[in-house]
């Protein structure tokens, strides 16, 4: 087994044992659409490719289901900004790799303490994070920041005449999206719940601003509406 597939199933079993609740309810995934979904990424990575054209096909447990699961995280979040910072947090991520590639050699027998793909699942991480803030944004910008890297590269390569066949999230790139997505999750998760506890946590009579950094962007909204709630009731 590969490493990404290694991490799924891993992640399957906290989640079948109730250890990745709270991170789930942040997502807004319940523990079933979440098993589905890793059950889908885990099956698609031995699945056929799908032919788009004579030289190009594309990967299914590598792209095209990580790209459904993208696409109903962003459709799950409640916001308009919401839903725009990590389809913005995506792009700025695969820019970052894309350019990194650029500057690093892609041969490992050139890298000594790392394989590049894991060194740039690690950078889609944390500039996943960096620019999705919140954990959803986070994940879909760590996972989908990579896939784009890949597709970049895919029409580079048929730009400059190369030929043989090229797979769109094959090979390692499976592994550096579930890697890149997770790392993402979980630096929004441990640095986000620190900086709330630090802080004390998004209490109601701190500035909204503040807020909205401490914790989730759709949770400080929802503790807005319970707060107007609650003085509805008391007036």
């Amino acid at each position: 087994m590969t490493i990404g597939m290694i991490v799924l199933v891993a992640a399957a079993i906290l989640i079948y044992l109730g250890v990745a609740q709270r991170v789930l309810d942040r997502l807004r995934l319940t523990d079933k659409a979440a098993l589905i979904f890793v059950a889908a990424l885990i099956a698609g990575g031995f699945l056929p490719d799908i032919p788009l054209s004579d030289n190009v096909s594309v990967n299914i447990g590598g792209a095209l289901v990580p790209l459904a699961l993208a696409v109903y995280l962003i459709a799950r979040a409640g916001t308009a900004r919401e839903k725009s910072r990590a389809v913005v947090a995506a792009l700025i991520t695969s820019v970052v790799v894309y350019a990194a590639m650029k500057i690093m050699p892609l041969e490992p027998t050139y890298n000594f303490f790392l394989d590049p793909i894991y060194t740039f699942a690690i950078i889609a991480g944390v500039v996943g994070y960096l620019a999705g803030r919140s954990r959803r944004s986070a994940f879909v910008a760590g996972s989908m920041g990579l896939l784009l890297t890949d597709i970049y590269s895919r029409i580079e390569i048929a730009i400059r005449g190369g030929s043989g066949r090229m797979t769109i999230g094959g090979a390692g790139v499976f592994d550096s999206i579930i890697i890149g997505g997770i790392l993402a999750l979980l630096l929004a998760e441990v640095i986000g719940e620190t900086r709330e506890r630090v802080q004390g946590g998004p209490s109601k009579d701190r500035p909204e601003a503040l807020r909205r950094g401490l914790s989730d962007e759709e949770l400080a909204e929802e503790l807005d509406r319970e707060a107007k709630e609650g003085d509805d009731e008391d007036e």
